[in-house]
């Protein structure tokens, strides 16, 4: 194809005259924030309680009128896997575009059972041993909240978003969006162990325009940690399991 045939990633159906993609990548801004969190008051004077963090808190953009605002950047297909090693899941905490298949192999030498029962993608992927894996489709939007039915500490979360306009908050709270197109946002903030400390800061409509935006502190109040005291895929308390195959 010609370049000079290209349309634009916006949507405006204009013709590009020798523009490249890689110029394409600096149409858009950098949004930018900072995550504070508040300890409980449960918490408050507690010396030996770490205080909370304000790691791992994703934020991103939704564009007001559907449509109207494309990706700055042109999607590419990308791998995505929660891998199943010592008891654990690797990342923690993984955020997809919505629609995009996950792989969930198990590295570890004995039998996990996957499952998902919460607001999300609800799955049941079964037992499956040592060095097989299985997928799962997340086609709607939402936290899905991902667990082994097997071993009760095991925890992750995977997060399906319509929009690619998202960061992930550092262990100092900052978070940056990179190259977010002019237009108007509602502002959404998610947190494993916090929730926003008012309504009105989870109703926020953000004006993106041609300069980097600001959005100054984004205040979260913590709570508890919705991975802790959780139960099986049955609804019940996990029982010990005697037989190695399952537990090593």
């Amino acid at each position: 194809m010609r370049r000079s045939q290209r349309w634009m990633v916006f949507g405006c159906c204009s013709i590009l005259m020798g523009t490249s993609v890689r110029q394409l990548h600096g149409q858009g801004v950098e949004v930018s924030g900072k995550i504070l969190m508040l300890a409980t008051a449960q918490n408050t004077g507690k010396k030996d309680k770490d205080p909370p963090g304000a790691a791992n808190v994703v934020v991103w953009l939704e564009p007001m009128k559907a449509g109207t605002v494309a990706p700055a950047i042109p999607p590419r297909r990308t791998s995505y896997r929660l891998i199943q090693k010592d008891k654990m899941f690797t990342p923690h905490l993984l955020v997809v575009p919505t629609g995009s298949q996950v792989e969930f192999p198990n590295q570890d030498p004995f039998f996990h059972n996957v499952f998902s029962l919460f607001n999300g993608k609800r799955f049941d992927l079964g037992l499956y041993e040592s060095g097989t894996s299985r997928s799962v489709r997340f086609d709607r939007e939402g936290v899905s909240y991902i667990f082994c039915n097997i071993h009760p500490e095991m925890g992750a979360i995977v997060l399906s978003l319509s929009t690619p306009y998202y960061g992930i908050s550092g262990e100092d709270g900052a978070v940056v969006l990179h190259n977010v197109p002019p237009g108007s946002y509602r502002l959404n903030v998610w947190s494993e162990k916090g929730q926003l400390q008012s309504q009105g800061a989870a109703d926020k409509i953000v004006q993106v325009v041609n300069d980097p935006l600001d959005l100054g502190g984004i205040t979260l109040q913590s709570t508890t940690d919705a991975l802790v005291n959780h139960k099986n895929k049955f609804g019940e308390d996990y029982q010990p399991s005697h037989d190695p195959k399952y537990v090593r």
